[in-house]
């Protein structure tokens, strides 16, 4: 009996994920964007950006023929991610428990709104699908998902928690397969929200943990994960491509848009994902920082990082956003997936955009270039509006305790 008490706790396997970002439709055009130390960051053509200060996001290109639409929309991106998802894993997961974070397609709305303004009539039929409920609807009736899809809104850590929730419904022996992740697409009510309060980088460049670093970026983004109790995919006879270890999140409780300076919130995000995992902080090689690349957060972050590994610790901190941009509530799916890349190919992607250090964000923060690495465990850190903070701690399945 105290054997199985001490026991670490079950892991979840991921057998598939699929993912849209600037880079292109896919995980190998995300792997080949990632670690190549370039940018998807682009002029943004999509709606008129005169009238503001910021006119460039990481945006997939709107001419791209994957679009039904013919330009991309949260509801293609979506589609396209969870066929991916499923055709890696090898299954249907019919039946599985839908998770997204999103807070909708606002792009249908922006359309629709200046269109009445135009011609006083005119219904889209893109809002029928627009709202963060109607999205997972839609798909968990075209995937023959489960018939109560939950939907989550909370900002940036949206879809860590759709992730982490899943998780917990695997090891609580709840679900045996969830299909879990988010979607954001560059629209612009929301962009121009960003611009007026300031948040855009005046250089028209994303520069996490950097001493000239002046704000962020959106970005185009859309990711899903299966996730699946250990027997289940044994079962199957599927092969993982990671584990979920460990998820935590926590709350500030500070502030309604900065974050805790002190970091307080994110190390117990951290460390609560490490608890769950039964890990310790010295095994975990690389961890993929939310990296807004704005001067509180990132400052924050760094001071979260020691609280949880040490001021000298030898772990790798890179951000990812100044290739993909920040995509709102699908950083969380897509990050997770860049850093079960990172365990798959034993690489950790670069901090692009980097210029000069910074003494208060002194991270080993991979500047320029990838780097090859022995890596066992990696960790995904989210933040958001409101103090809220997720983490999710993964593992190569050699690491982990598959049966």
């Amino acid at each position: 009996m105290m054997s199985e008490l001490l026991s670490p706790p079950a892991p979840v396997a991921v057998t598939g994920v699929g993912v849209c970002t600037a880079f292109g439709a896919g995980v190998e055009a995300l792997r080949r964007g990632i670690f190549s130390g370039e940018t998807g960051i682009r002029p943004v053509t999509r709606f008129d950006v005169a009238p503001y200060r910021a006119g460039v996001a990481a945006t997939l290109r709107d001419d791209d023929a994957v679009w039904a639409s013919g330009r991309p929309n949260q509801l293609d991106l979506l589609r396209a991610s969870v066929a991916e998802a499923l055709a890696m894993a090898g299954t249907a997961a019919e039946g599985a428990p839908l998770l997204l974070g999103t807070l909708g397609d606002r792009s249908a709305v922006v359309d629709f709104w200046r269109g009445r303004r135009e011609d006083g009539e005119g219904w889209d039929a893109r809002l029928e699908t627009s709202a963060p409920a109607a999205l997972s609807a839609t798909l968990a009736e075209e995937f023959g998902f489960g018939a109560t899809p939950v939907t989550f809104t909370n900002a940036c850590i949206a879809s860590t928690t759709a992730v982490a929730y899943g998780a917990q419904l695997i090891r609580s022996g709840r679900a045996d397969q969830v299909v879990c992740g988010g979607a954001h697409v560059v629209s612009e009510d929301i962009f121009s929200k960003f611009d007026a309060g300031g948040a855009f980088s005046r250089a028209g460049v994303v520069r996490p943990f950097c001493k000239q670093r002046d704000g962020m970026l959106h970005g185009d983004g859309a990711a899903v994960l299966v996730l699946e109790s250990v027997r289940s995919a044994d079962r199957r006879g599927a092969s993982p491509l990671a584990l979920l270890q460990g998820w935590g999140m926590s709350a500030d409780a500070y502030h309604p848009i900065q974050p805790d300076p002190t970091g307080g919130g994110m190390a117990r995000a951290m460390r609560s994902a490490l608890s769950a995992a039964g890990s310790s902080p010295e095994q975990v090689q690389y961890v993929n920082a939310h990296g807004t690349g704005t001067k509180v957060n990132d400052k924050a972050e760094t001071s979260a990082v020691h609280q949880v590994f040490g001021e000298g610790a030898a772990v790798a901190v890179s951000s990812t956003k100044g290739a993909t941009g920040h995509m709102l509530e699908a950083t969380g799916a897509v990050e997770a997936v860049i850093t079960l890349l990172s365990l798959t190919d034993q690489r950790v992607p670069p901090t692009v955009g980097h210029l000069e250090a910074d003494p208060e964000c002194a991270l080993d923060c991979v500047p320029h270039s990838s780097r090859q690495a022995e890596l066992t465990h990696a960790l995904s850190l989210n933040a958001a509006f409101g103090g809220a903070n997720a983490a999710l701690l993964f593992s190569t399945v050699k690491a982990g305790s598959w049966c």
